[in-house]
């Protein structure tokens, strides 16, 4: 009878734990499409739960949450959006950058186009291009780092009236790849996968030439346990590999 008892309890207490785990969603910024799901598949090979990913702009997703967008965790592509949200109350605190990104310019291979780290060759293919894609600077980071390298280059009147937005950086990518435009500003990540490579080539900006990258991540107040642990993983050395794989610098 006892046994039968402590059977009943234990069965009820682990539908009980169930019932209270939480499939957690985060806000991821596009440029860590590739990465993160290489992380993500890590973190579910630990023993962890399903998450819910959700990917897109930093800015438009600061948006959302101040609205009460319901995610617990926000990997952003910079540092601002983060900060931001944590002096709104939004966040739990200021977080931890966990990454600083690279920016790539990348060229559609079937356009023809030779891409050298040289301004006299940037310069030829600005001008053969017929449109270059940036993601959008007052929503995307990459966006922003794009305008800052072409203005310090001295190529923004050259690229100017040629530029095409896209609300992120994945989208922006896109561009190139479809042939939408020939030439596109991306991360370095998205340079390197494996879709994005079959169709472009890719060469890396000059860092100088812009504000550094630092991609921080913030807990959303209220956020399960969950979105704790997936918080500490990305701060693993595990995670830490699979970025730099794709490009990254990490702390």
């Amino acid at each position: 009878m006892k046994l039968r008892l402590f059977a009943l309890f234990a069965s009820l207490l682990f539908t009980a734990n169930l019932a209270c785990a939480q499939t957690i969603t985060v806000a991821v910024a596009a440029n860590m499409k590739d990465a993160f799901s290489e992380i993500n598949a890590a973190f579910k090979s630990a023993g962890n739960s399903d998450i819910r990913i959700v990917y897109g702009s930093s800015g438009n997703f600061t948006a959302q949450i101040m609205n009460g967008a319901p995610f617990n965790l926000f990997i952003s592509a910079d540092e601002y959006f983060p900060i931001e949200l944590y002096k709104r109350g939004k966040a739990i605190d200021e977080g931890v950058v966990y990454a600083t990104g690279k920016l790539a310019i990348i060229s559609k291979k079937s356009a023809g186009m030779s891409l050298v780290d040289d301004k006299t060759e940037l310069i030829r293919a600005m001008n053969k291009a017929n449109k270059i894609a940036i993601a959008k600077p007052e929503l995307a980071p990459y966006g922003k780092a794009a305008v800052e390298y072409l203005k310090a280059e001295g190529l923004w009147d050259i690229a100017k009236d040629k530029l095409i937005y896209g609300d992120n950086i994945g989208i922006t990518t896109m561009y190139v790849v479809t042939g939408a435009a020939d030439l596109g500003f991306t991360a370095l990540s998205l340079a390197k996968s494996v879709d994005v490579s079959k169709e472009t080539n890719f060469i890396l900006v000059n860092n100088k030439l812009y504000e550094p990258i630092k991609q921080r991540m913030v807990l959303i107040k209220g956020a399960p346990r969950e979105a704790v642990t997936l918080y500490q993983f990305m701060q693993s050395s595990q995670a830490k590999l699979i970025l730099q794989k794709y490009g990254y610098s990490t702390p």
